[in-house]
């Protein structure tokens, strides 16, 4: 049996290459995450390890808690409270310090003078810090020389490099203080790598980077390099007896591992994310595998049936057809994990296509990227091949001696149809609790051992309702495929012939448009997602917005509150209101809070507060959202146990609740509060209302004189801060389905292998239609006919089932803000002419392949 196998296998090398396409794609794109992400992760180390190289210890103030994002800036180390600048002498005289040297950071965005835009773009941080005697060995000084006075800086090499500047060239630089120009006198890099990860670098010399930087007096962190033989351990504790409360001294080494740690949890998200798209192209990949081995054995009856003759059991053969997918799935994963580095650089060309420009260095390959892309593959192709064995073992001697009998009997089907159901059933309800009731749904998975989170049921449901229309599906092929069909039947006999293909064998078809269904149902739920946020986000706006102007940057980075003091002191303004966001703790777990001014957010915006009042925000008080207010069981006078990174236990009285919480978010403190409790100051977004009397159009003008410094910030009027959010809703749902789109490709892949493979299944057939007159050219045309009505069938299918996620994923959001459905029409007719075409495309191989058979050898086949 061994032997029959591998001549099997070996005997028909095309229909091996076709099996294993499929989940070659599937595990590339697993293999591709962990390539990216884990290359993500060495550049990330590689860099932290540089910028800790020259340092042994790091005095800094102590964090509340382990920072939690604490938003859009330089990093988690900003948002702890900066130390008085006398400390650094205090270190410095500490037996056994070498060096002792100050660090101040802070955002300092770069513009461009010929084009008065920020250097980089908008998406990466923009960092400023400032030049020490221990900066060199962590910046390399490319060209030029350090700053060393007022009114110079030097900048990374990207940036010098994309931007086209020079040494001795004049800059403006934008700061959380406001504006300011500088000369370049070098140009730097960290070692071989031109910028810090993708960020733009501004370095000053200190006593510049204190005053710009808005740190006068203080610094963020002093640097300490010990003299040589020194016992690290023992010089930390001399250096902490010196300092005041609230300051600690730890390892350069662990700073480190918290920078490299705390981003490797970021890339987690990021690598799950991805891992969520190589399921589904996996789970798409699991039927092409199925449909591909039902074929299969459906053309090996007579030669397994002539095997049982010969004495093998039913034993035997399973394990024949399950061996033979063993192979089949160990090849295609090892050539996966090939696929998979360059599927990684493929998927950082997306991303960067989209706006995400991310790190990278050496291709990093581990040894568990290859053990779980075999896993994963042999396992996929394993599970799918059990069914297909079974139903070879069953293949009975005598069939050996007759024609394969294609038919299924009614006990079959109906067992099929109970089955089915039940799949369906369990799916629906799964997607339900997952959606609906998700405390439930991670209590009942939490019971049975697997994660207790809400995607998870969600994911589950999803794919066994898949499953389950994929198995209900061949009972409605025949007459839906007759139907689309229905329109060829006049055109021409390859037409007419074509459909009948289609209609034939409905179990092959329908399994054959299952793939496209599902790749083609999560797109069409996307758009439909997308759709419904776009909708609900504009009419929140429309509702919420009093505000004539919107002041935000393109990629909503903050910017100088300076803007916002200015724009209110403008005659025609009437009120000009801040907001600003960062992260904090309530009961210990995640949240985000927004920094409003209470005396002008109600002249900007309307929050519908329905129990206190907004005007009563100020010291030590909060207002939140009406839903967290009922989940937690808070009312008016309650305490919020919250904790922020400089001060471990502030509660705050809850003033006010109101209902509408796309401005405000879930928590509201007056900025006098998150002045005290958050280092960085910079603002979100800014609302303007105008005057009394005053033209909408001098408003404007008078805000965009304001703004001309800082070439950052968009003005924008309520319509086109709505077609922002749109703008940047779709190009989220670009970037998903971009991703997305493998699925696609692995069933259009699907489509080629079935017409491939029912090509060996139906030489005689051509044949004999090649002999009775049928011309090369006909031949093509009806292949491509019954593709057409197959990607037809599945689209049908893929877009019923978008839209009926769709609109369960609406209505599970709609707590959170999504209150609109919305279908989009002509995007989804899109799609449908998509899969159209795409079922042509598909029929070029197979048709070539069929229109190339010899009329007498197939004749003669078998």
């Amino acid at each position: 049996m061994l032997r029959a196998t591998w001549k099997s296998l070996t005997a028909r090398k095309l229909r091996l290459f076709l099996t294993a396409l499929s989940i070659v794609l599937g595990v590339g794109f697993v293999a591709g995450t962990y390539v990216l992400t884990d290359t993500m992760n060495a550049a990330f180390e590689d860099l932290f390890s540089q910028v800790s190289s020259t340092s042994d210890l790091v005095v800094r103030s102590e964090s509340a808690f382990d920072n939690v994002g604490a938003g859009p800036g330089t990093g988690a180390s900003e948002e702890r409270t900066p130390l008085d600048e006398s400390l650094v002498d205090v270190v410095a005289a500490v037996p056994g310090v070498r060096v002792a040297v100050p660090d101040v950071a802070g955002t300092a965005a770069i513009v461009d003078p010929e084009t008065d835009e920020v250097a980089g773009g908008f998406g990466p941080p923009t960092i400023g810090t400032n030049w020490n005697a221990l900066a060199e060995g962590v910046l390399e000084v490319r060209e030029g020389r350090p700053p060393e006075a007022d009114g110079e800086v030097a900048i990374d090499a990207a940036t010098a490099e994309s931007s086209g500047f020079t040494v001795g060239q004049t800059v403006p630089v934008l700061f959380e203080t406001g504006r300011d120009e500088f000369e370049i006198v070098g140009i730097v890099g960290f070692g071989e790598a031109d910028n810090l990860a993708g960020a733009t670098l501004a370095v000053f010399e200190t006593e510049t980077a204190q005053r710009v930087l808005g740190k006068e007096g203080v610094v963020d962190t002093v640097t300490v390099q010990a003299e040589d033989g020194a016992n690290l351990n023992a010089l930390r504790q001399a250096i902490q007896a010196e300092l005041p409360d609230g300051a600690e001294t730890v390892l350069a080494t662990d700073v480190a591992d918290e920078n490299a740690e705390a981003l490797q949890e970021g890339l987690g998200f990021f690598r799950t994310a991805l891992l969520v798209f190589a399921a589904v192209a996996l789970f798409v990949g699991a039927f092409i595998i199925f449909n591909t081995f039902s074929i299969i054995v459906a053309q090996r009856t007579r030669e397994l049936a002539l095997l049982r003759t010969l004495g093998a059991s039913r034993r035997q053969v399973i394990w024949s057809v399950v061996l033979e997918a063993a192979i089949v799935g160990l090849i295609a994963s090892l050539v996966g994990v090939v696929a998979g580095i360059g599927i990684a650089i493929g998927l950082q060309g997306v991303l960067a296509a989209f706006g995400i420009d991310l790190p990278t260095t050496d291709t990093q390959l581990q040894v568990r990227t290859i053990v779980v892309a075999v896993i994963v593959g042999m396992g996929v192709t394993l599970v799918a091949s059990v069914i297909p064995a079974r139903h070879a073992a069953s293949v009975a001697p005598i069939q050996a001696l007759r024609e394969p009998d294609v038919t299924t009997s009614r006990g079959t089907r109906r067992r099929r149809v109970v089955v089915a159901g039940i799949v369906s059933v369990l799916g629906v309800t799964a997607l339900v609790l997952g959606l609906f009731e998700p405390d439930g749904s991670s209590t009942l998975l939490s019971s049975i051992g697997l994660p207790d989170n809400a995607a998870v049921m969600v994911g589950l449901g999803a794919a066994l309702t898949l499953v389950g229309v994929a198995q209900l599906s061949p009972f409605i092929a025949r007459a839906v495929a007759g139907a689309i069909g229905a329109p060829f039947r006049r055109r021409s006999v390859p037409a007419r012939i074509g459909r009948e293909n289609a209609i034939r064998n409905p179990r092959r078809t329908a399994s054959t448009a299952s793939a496209l269904m599902i790749g083609l149902g999560l797109v069409a739920m996307v758009a439909i997602l997308a759709a419904s946020l776009k909708a609900s986000f504009d009419t929140a706006l429309r509702e919420t917005l009093k505000a004539d102007f919107t002041l935000s940057t393109t990629s909503f980075s903050p910017f100088s509150p300076d803007v916002a003091r200015q724009i209110a002191d403008l005659d025609e303004v009437a009120a000009a209101s801040s907001f600003r966001q960062n992260g904090f703790q309530v009961r210990g777990q995640q949240s985000f809070v927004t920094g409003l001014d209470p005396t002008t957010v109600e002249q900007v915006a309307t929050l519908d507060v329905t129990e206190g009042s907004l005007g009563d925000l100020g010291d030590n008080t909060i207002a939140v959202h009406r839903g967290v207010a009922d989940d937690e069981g808070w009312a008016l006078g309650d305490e919020v146990p919250a904790a922020f990174p400089s001060v471990a236990d502030r509660p705050l009285e809850i003033v006010a609740i109101y209902e509408e919480n796309g401005i405000a978010g879930d928590y509201a403190i007056a900025l006098s509060t998150y002045e005290d409790v958050f280092v960085e100051q910079l603002d979100s977004f800014v609302l303007v209302r105008g005057a009394d009397g005053v033209a909408s159009d001098d408003v404007r003008a008078a805000v965009e004189g304001v703004v001309a410094d800082f070439p950052n910030i968009d003005v924008q009027d309520q319509a086109e801060f709505r077609e922002k959010q749109a703008g940047f809703i779709d190009q989220l749902l670009g970037l998903v389905t971009a991703l997305l789109f493998m699925a696609i490709i692995i069933a259009l892949f699907g489509i080629v292998n079935t017409l491939g493979l029912s090509i060996y299944e139906r030489t005689r057939e051509l044949g004999l239609l090649r002999a009775v007159g049928m011309s090369r050219r006909q031949v093509k045309r009806m292949i491509r006919y019954e593709s057409v009505i197959i990607a037809i069938f599945g689209a049908i299918l893929g877009i019923v089932i978008g839209i009926a996620f769709g609109w369960a994923l609406q209505q599970a959001l709609e707590p959170e803000g999504v209150t609109q459905l919305a279908i989009p029409g002509g995007q989804l007719v899109v799609y449908f002419v998509f899969a159209a075409l795409a079922g042509i495309v598909a029929a070029i191989w197979p048709a070539r392949r069929a229109a190339k058979l010899n009329v007498l050898e197939s004749i003669a086949y078998e």
